[in-house]
C-alpha cells in the first residue's frame, strides 16, 4: 500500500491484479485499484474532480480527468474516511498511475490539490 498526505488529507492506496481478455485482437491487463481518503485536517472539505495519469510499460501516457469519483462528490467532516473501488486496462503486464484530486475547503471557500501518490500495476507472473 502507498500513502501520502497533503494538506490533512491521507490517501492510501491498493492495487491488484485482475486478469487478462483480448480486445480487438490484442491482449489486454485488467488492474483494480482501492483508493481510500481520510480526511485529517480540520476542516470540512469535498472531493470535486479527479485527474490521473496512466502509463503502460510502452511508456504510453494516457490521462483521465472528470467530476468526482465513480459518480461522486464526497464531503467528507474532520476525521471521515471515504473509499471506493475502481480499475483500468493495460495494453502490457504493468504500469503505473498518479494524479490528484481537486478538494474544496468548506471553511475558506478555497479550492486545494490532493495528490495522489503514484502506483504500480503489475501482473504477479512479470515480476520475474
Amino acid at each position: 500500500m502507498v500513502q501520502q498526505v497533503t494538506k490533512g488529507i491521507k490517501i492510501s492506496v491498493e492495487t491488484h491484479f485482475e486478469g487478462m481478455f483480448y480486445k480487438e485482437y490484442r491482449i489486454q491487463f485488467a488492474f483494480g485499484y482501492k483508493i481510500i481518503i481520510e480526511n485529517q485536517s480540520n476542516d470540512a472539505v469535498q472531493l470535486e474532480s479527479r485527474f490521473w495519469e496512466i502509463k503502460d510499460a510502452l511508456n504510453e501516457t494516457q490521462t483521465v480527468c472528470g467530476e468526482g469519483v465513480i459518480g461522486k462528490q464526497p464531503v467528507l467532516q474532520p476525521g471521515e474516511i471515504h473509499s471506493y473501488q475502481s480499475g483500468c486496462v493495460l495494453t502490457g503486464p504493468f504500469g503505473a498511475m498518479k494524479g490528484h484530486y481537486n478538494m474544496l475547503n468548506f471553511s475558506n471557500s478555497k479550492t486545494f490539490i490532493v495528490n495522489i501518490p503514484s502506483f504500480k500495476l503489475c501482473a504477479p507472473y512479470a515480476l520475474n
